[in-house]
């Protein structure tokens, strides 16, 4: 993976600090050691500065975003925010959302292996486009 640009890490800083701000987390070394950085590795990347590209993952998490979204603002990309899920009983959990396309691709191939185990003589092609038709009506329900 390509190190970030000076351009590409002002870009990260100015994420990272409008994602701190939304959040309302202080930044300070109590937050720092919670994510398991120094207050000072925290404020290199909101100054635009270079960390260790294993400490990209920690703000990621400090800053409530799946893991890779540092990197990927800082190429240009969007970051993937994760939100808390809270059951009784059940640990910690947070969940990221899929793209778009993760989900429809997931869904084809289900519906896909249920048409092929179900519907006996019948084409490739028909199996496609059946399948095809149930994603985008899925979308359009918007179920996923």
């Amino acid at each position: 993976m390509p190190s970030p640009t000076e351009h590409d890490l002002e870009r990260l800083a100015r994420a990272a600090r409008r994602r701190r701000a939304d959040l309302g987390i202080a930044m300070n070394d109590a937050n720092a050691k919670k994510a398991g950085v120094s207050k000072g590795t925290w404020q290199r990347v909101e100054k635009g500065l270079p960390i260790r590209e294993t400490n990209y993952r920690k703000i990621d998490g400090l800053l409530q975003w799946a893991p890779g979204s540092c990197l990927k603002v800082a190429e240009g990309g969007e970051p993937i925010p994760v939100s808390d899920m809270k059951e009784d009983g059940a640990p910690d959990v947070q969940k990221s959302p899929l793209p778009r396309e993760v989900l429809d691709r997931e869904a084809l191939k289900t519906v896909q292996l249920a048409l092929i185990a179900t519907a006996k003589g019948t084409s490739a092609e028909e199996i496609r486009e059946m399948s095809e038709q149930v994603v985008r009506d899925l979308r359009e329900q918007g179920l996923i």
